[in-house]
């Protein structure tokens, strides 16, 4: 199957609701994710890229997110109904030739770390990567980032090793970057296991865990 480039649509899910992202979504994504908390795993290019003023912000956020690809805001759906932005992530790096694409540049409120936002958001973008015919999925992380890596493991991207010296960080240091892939013929067992994670949440509230 050749790969086509994905629609930019709103995906909606039991818990979230992704929403291509626009230049108006940028306050509500600052309420959301400026925050040293946020930065503190290499996200933005770590500590040093935090702007936790909006001006700033928004000034920082036009020139980091892919806005010729695929940003998609994460906002969070409850009853039937949309609620509050809660983070934000991309498909980007599209090679339709060599049908390969990156799930990255994603960051949450701490508020919903541990729910089922970053599980649900990562089975709506994967799976709109792979129903357009991509036949690899890579996902990246700062190797120094803990947190970040587990949760890709979690969700089953295969580890493939370490771009040493591979990006700059916002202090000037450079980072070592973890790279995972969950290719399509996985792509099953994968949505499987984050549709029974989704289902554990149904029916409770979504806070922490």
């Amino acid at each position: 199957m050749t790969a086509v480039r994905p629609a930019s649509s709103i995906l909606t899910g039991r818990f979230v609701r992704l929403e291509p992202l626009t230049e108006d979504l940028l306050p509500d994504l600052h309420r959301a994710i400026a925050v040293p908390e946020v930065f503190a795993g290499g996200y933005g290019g770590g500590p040093a890229g935090l702007h936790s003023d909006r001006g700033g912000f928004i000034g920082w956020a036009r020139t980091y997110y892919r806005w010729n690809e695929l940003p998609f805001a994460v906002r969070e759906f409850r009853d039937g109904a949309p609620g509050s932005v809660v983070g934000t992530s991309t498909l980007a790096d599209l090679d339709l030739h060599q049908e390969t694409v990156q799930l990255g540049w994603t960051a949450y409120s701490p508020a919903v770390w541990g729910s089922a936002v970053n599980a649900e958001t990562k089975l709506l973008l994967l799976e709109h990567a792979f129903n357009a015919g991509f036949g690899r999925v890579s996902i990246q992380a700062d190797a120094l980032n803990v947190r970040s890596r587990a949760a890709i493991e979690k969700l089953g991207g295969t580890f493939e090793g370490i771009l040493r010296r591979e990006k700059l960080r916002a202090d000037g240091s450079w980072r070592d970057t973890a790279v995972y892939s969950i290719l399509a013929p996985e792509w099953p067992a994968v949505r499987a296991g984050l549709e029974d994670r989704i289902d554990r949440f149904s029916g409770r509230a979504q806070t922490p865990v």
